[in-house]
């Protein structure tokens, strides 16, 4: 099983990366989040989640492990490819992505290409749990640190995180400021 690869890129589309490493070169889905930030001069490091099937064997690569984590966790959901996640990785990133699990909010996630009401309403139930490990580390420990700060308070936990995560502010003191004008 590939879990990385490093190479030369032979040719970048939006959503497909020709990747040429040790004389073999794989053709890799990514998402138009991770198609934006790569530079095609340059030799590349991408993790990769690769699926295979009765007809095929493809590469899913991701410049951060947060999307990876992201893709992973909706590949699991029943009636959900690796096309619909690969269409969720390029709408949103794994911070947003939570967020909008965290609040519900099922229009967001129906923005999606390819999904609909009853896929959105599976998602939502599916990944109710979707852990804050998904997000990248200053938010995640901006978010912790509020966390651990408003139930120090005495808030409920579970009440805290969800409105934390409907917060809009990314640093400690901006977090606990809005979440503490929500729970009043």
């Amino acid at each position: 099983m590939i879990v990385g690869i490093e190479g030369e890129i032979v040719k970048k589309e939006p959503t497909l990366l020709y990747l040429k490493a040790h004389g073999i070169t794989r053709l890799i889905h990514i998402s138009l989040n991770c198609s934006s930030k790569i530079d095609s001069s340059k030799p590349i490091s991408l993790h990769i989640t690769q699926i295979i099937k009765e007809d095929s064997d493809n590469l899913y690569g991701f410049l951060d492990l947060d999307e990876k984590f992201m893709f992973d966790r909706v590949i699991k959901i029943n009636g959900v490819g690796p096309s619909t996640a690969m269409a969720i990785c390029s709408t949103f990133t794994p911070s947003v992505f939570a967020k909008a699990l965290a609040s519900n909010d099922i229009g967001s996630i129906k923005m999606v290409p390819g999904i609909g009401p009853k896929s959105a309403k599976r998602i939502l139930v599916e990944l109710s749990d979707f852990s804050l490990d998904s997000l990248s580390s200053n938010e995640s420990k901006s978010f912790n640190e509020a966390l651990q700060a408003l139930e120090s308070l005495g808030f409920n936990k579970e009440k805290v995180k969800k409105i934390l995560l409907a917060c809009k502010s990314s640093d400690t003191a901006s977090l606990i400021k809005e979440a503490l004008k929500k729970l009043s």
